[in-house]
């Protein structure tokens, strides 16, 4: 089967598209003909050992898939590694049925980014109907769905940030109130501007570095910010317990793996909420590209240099 390959770790050039054989499914495993393999911020970080979790090479990359199993059910899967592949293997409770409604861009958006943003808001940050909310790359995979959830369950005003006049208009035509230029001197003082003069009430931020500090500064009394990414590579300040304490403040951080260790099926509830919002069109999946797997290492730099929007996927067809 066609597949992508990583033997020494590194950036995009360690890609390598290459033959390799199919791989067995053990018990308690399925067998996935992929018909598309989502492409993540983490991915990156995988092929180059800079995730929470560490890789093994040799590796075939790629954490989720859409497609079909022998038996004719079409599923999302995730699978760990091994999804830039022809065919993939996932473990059965790491894969949902997928409606007719729900086609594979948005399957794939939503069994990471899309959960992603739900767990954010609905656990992590707690989100009530009233509060204001800062969304930061949202432009992004999980960027383009939290501006909607959190229009939809009711958030005072979404404040969007993203690095371009495209993305902050692609931001504001998918319900923020206001789009923000990140690299502006003063963040927090944007931020609150953004908010009416008031202080916001939560924060999903991704970036890292100075973001993270802004706009943990930006918080109000018991403002929340849920932290799921670092896409700088630069780590935010560190943050005196203290701080948090005299202005009421939350720090949450937020790796979507541990939402299999809550009680209940937390990641099943948030599928089909998710699955129902898209067949009924409430909720909009921004396509990013749909990318040749021969074109992966392209797929990783325009990821990288931030030249992309919404949903990436690969074909391993072509």
């Amino acid at each position: 089967m066609r597949a992508i390959q990583i033997t020494e770790f590194g950036g995009p050039e360690v890609l390598t598209l290459t033959e390799l054989p199919d791989p067995v499914p053990a018990a308690g495993q399925l067998l996935i003909e992929v018909d598309r393999a989502g492409i993540n911020y983490a991915d990156t970080h995988q092929a180059e050992n800079s995730y929470l979790s560490a890789s093994t090479l040799p590796m075939v990359p790629g954490g989720e898939v859409v497609g079909r199993t022998p038996d004719g059910r079409r599923v999302v899967a995730l699978t760990g590694t091994g999804g830039y592949a022809q065919r993939a293997l996932a473990l059965e409770a790491m894969a949902w049925d997928v409606p007719d409604g729900v086609d594979d861009a948005s399957a794939l958006a939503l069994v990471v980014q899309g959960a992603t943003a739900w767990v954010l808001l609905r656990h992590s940050t707690h989100l009530s109907p009233g509060e204001s909310v800062v969304v930061h790359a949202a432009a992004g995979g999980v960027g383009t769905l939290a501006v909607q959830l959190a229009k939809a369950w009711g958030a005072s005003r979404v404040i969007a940030t993203a690095s371009s006049k495209e993305k902050r208009e692609l931001a504001l035509e998918l319900g923020a109130d206001v789009a923000v230029d990140p690299a502006v001197p003063d963040l927090k003082s944007a931020l609150i501007e953004a908010n009416g003069g008031r202080r916001v009430d939560i924060v999903l931020e991704m970036t890292g570095g100075t973001v993270t500090d802004q706009s943990l500064k930006a918080l109000a009394p018991f403002g929340r910010l849920g932290f799921y990414g670092m896409a700088s590579r630069t780590p935010p300040s560190p943050v005196q317990p203290g701080n948090l304490m005299a202005h009421s403040t939350t720090i949450a951080g937020m790796w979507l793996p541990h939402v299999f260790g809550l009680p209940g099926d937390v990641m099943g509830t948030a599928l089909r909420e998710l699955f129902q919002l898209v067949e009924t069109g409430a909720l909009r999946v921004v396509r990013g590209g749909d990318y040749a797997l021969s074109d992966v290492r392209r797929a990783h730099e325009d990821l990288r240099a931030r030249r992309t929007t919404g949903k990436l996927v690969l074909d391993p067809s072509r």
